[in-house]
């Protein structure tokens, strides 16, 4: 097929396609340059708003530091790709293995050839912080808990992220194991397109085992779900080294933002520090939402598809983000679509959406489609010919 660019760019004042308000973005020099440090007790820190990935803050945030049970926030991330993409079902009863078992750390102690459904282990993974289910569940998707952790490792790749090194899914002490505030930010975003991941990583407490003899008691690690208001996840961390850790996100409204912080002394410290951090976004910034996840932006129109015309959707919510009180300005989007060769699988990327303020770009959203588009068969090829010839008659 001959490769082709559709460019849509549109006033959002004049937008009936989408049926959206003009909206704006000041350009800050000084937005990512705070005056003040918002985490003065951390190693580092990062803060940003999770639709557009702005910095809103940072403090040595590509500093090699080890990332404690953050690193679950990959484990997680792949499991959720697993189950969007149907390969693992939460209903699928997993038997749980030696290795697993003898996992020591945050556990829901599973013992060797118990059985658990996965729906469970990650309950326990996204509330309890649990290795043994971490490992239950990456040797059931991959194999092993080394097969797991290349996946970790090619993932941290595709992502672009320069600074993160996994040896395991459990962020248990290991040599050479290590992240940054930058990158956890970064896998955090990712996973959060994920949307059901909050399901889990909000709850407070819960029961595994429920009205058995061996019934357990999960506890978020995690307390500002409870005590701060629109904290819905993600993932504490700690071990000696790593001293206290932190992923956080909450949502106000349409905005939702990440806060990281790494090596602070005690949990009160940290939880404040990210409070802190989180005071800050929602009292400076905003957000307009301009799409969400699944929203139709265009579509394809395939002569060599069974279904010739197919919707491109975005592929995570898209928002813009300005301080309180900025300057309105007039927005513009564009779509560019890429070359596809058939069948394409439901996910799979087909182009780009890219919202300018003026001549600045402020975000670039990968557009797919949301089902699967097989190649025509000869019946409707032949059948479509018949209809061209009988129109040009």
């Amino acid at each position: 097929m001959k490769k082709y660019v559709l460019m849509i760019s549109l006033l959002f004042f004049t937008l009936p396609l989408f049926g959206m308000t003009v909206v704006a973005e000041e350009n800050s020099d000084s937005q990512n340059e705070e005056s003040y440090d918002l985490a003065p007790d951390a190693k580092s820190g990062i803060l940003i708003e999770r639709d557009t990935g702005k910095i809103i803050f940072e403090k040595e945030a590509h500093e090699k530091l080890p990332p404690a049970s953050m690193t679950k926030i990959m484990t997680l991330l792949l499991i959720m790709e697993e189950l969007e993409k149907g390969s693992l079902k939460k209903e699928e009863t997993i038997r749980i293995s030696e290795n697993a078992a003898s996992m020591g750390g945050s556990q829901i102690f599973l013992e060797a050839g118990e059985e658990m459904k996965v729906n469970d282990l990650l309950k326990g993974i996204a509330i309890a912080s649990a290795n043994d289910a971490s490992v239950a569940l990456a040797e059931r998707i991959a194999g092993s808990e080394e097969a797991f952790v290349k996946k970790m490792n090619d993932k941290v790749k595709k992502l672009g992220l320069k600074n993160t090194v996994f040896q395991n899914v459990t962020g248990l002490p290991a040599e050479n194991h290590y992240s940054t505030a930058y990158d956890m930010a970064m896998m955090a975003k990712e996973l959060l397109g994920h949307e059901s991941i909050t399901d889990y990583t909000s709850i407070y407490e819960d029961y595994l085992r429920k009205g058995t003899d061996n019934e357990f008691w999960l506890v978020n690690t995690n307390k500002l779900v409870r005590f701060y208001p629109g904290v819905d996840g993600l993932k504490t961390g700690f071990t000696n080294e790593a001293k206290y850790c932190l992923t956080a996100t909450a949502k106000k409204g349409d905005m939702r933002v990440i806060a990281v912080v790494m090596g602070l002394d005690t949990p009160k410290a940290r939880n404040a520090t990210v409070s802190k951090m989180l005071d800050y976004a929602f009292n400076t910034y905003e957000t307009k939402k301009l799409f969400d996840k699944g929203q139709a932006i265009t579509e394809l129109n395939l002569l060599k598809a069974e279904n010739r015309k197919t919707a491109v959707v975005a592929s995570e919510s898209i928002s813009t983000l300005f301080k309180k009180g900025d300057t309105i300005d007039e927005l513009t989007t564009s779509v560019k679509l890429d070359t596809v060769e058939l069948p394409l699988r439901k996910g799979d990327q087909v182009g780009t959406l890219q919202v300018k303020n003026g001549e600045e770009l402020i975000s670039e959203t990968p557009l797919i489609v949301d089902e699967d588009v097989d190649k025509a068969s000869f019946f409707t090829l032949f059948k479509r010919s018949i209809q061209k010839l009988s129109k040009n008659d």
